[in-house]
């Protein structure tokens, strides 16, 4: 079994296979009606409607994020192939975890799983800065580049077991996790500034998509959905579970 860290591999009943927003790359400024229609059938229609968020998925473009071989079906609702044997999301997932966060303009966020860079674009045209550990050095190489040459300078990519976080730039305001681990990441609670919020999926054979929020050092869990992502290795999720 293929096992890397971050890389977000689901399904969920609302995924389909159509090409609903198949365009032609060739075409200049093809993409942008794709991504409105993107917006308007897959993410408002399921009840997220944060104004800025939206306005965000607008307009990064999300095509660039994948092969170019895949370019075509970039805004279409289901997960694609990124290479490396792993996918990049639904467009939905990217924008419901996103928002549960609620973020703010000046969070610091810590983000586990760069994959194709996609989710850390988003994060950054929200927040202040954002910081993404990669396990898989080929992905994180060629997100570091892509983001870079997107004019991304508030991202810090870096390849490494996220599930011993970040803790030399903790705390942070939010944190993501794009991968499954077994039980919470003590290390990333303790990296969550104090109101602080988590969303990660939880679990082995049944994951549950859940969102933490630290209040007076406590935790109060959320459950919000059944998923499947690929589950979180490292160093860490090895030596906790022995």
């Amino acid at each position: 079994m293929r096992v890397i860290i971050g890389l977000l591999v689901f399904f969920l009943s609302t995924t389909s296979g159509d090409d609903t927003n198949k365009g032609n790359p060739n075409d200049l400024n093809w993409d942008v009606p794709a991504r409105k229609l993107m917006v308007s059938t897959q993410i408002e229609s399921r009840d997220i409607s944060d104004s800025l968020l939206l306005e965000v998925m607008r307009r990064v473009p999300r095509h660039l994020f994948v092969p170019k071989g895949h370019q075509t079906l970039a805004y279409n609702d289901h997960p694609l192939p990124i290479g490396d044997g792993q996918t990049i999301s639904q467009p939905y997932i990217v924008a419901l975890m996103t928002n549960l966060l609620e973020l703010d303009s000046l969070d610091r966020v810590l983000e586990i799983g760069t994959g194709s860079g996609y989710q850390a674009a988003i994060l950054a045209e929200l927040v202040d800065t954002v910081y993404t550990i990669e396990i898989v050095e080929p992905l994180a190489t060629r997100a570091a580049k892509l983001l870079d040459s997107l004019g991304y300078t508030n991202i810090v990519v870096r390849c490494g077991d996220g599930y011993r976080g970040w803790p030399e730039k903790e705390p942070f305001d939010a944190i993501i996790v794009t991968c499954a681990p077994p039980e919470i990441p003590s290390p990333l609670v303790e990296q969550l500034a104090e109101g602080g919020r988590m969303i990660l999926p939880v679990g082995v054979n049944w994951q549950e998509l859940v969102l933490l929020e630290k209040e007076n050092g406590q935790l109060k869990k959320t459950k919000i959905t059944p998923v499947r992502f690929v589950p979180m290795t490292g160093k860490g999720v090895n030596e906790d579970r022995k």
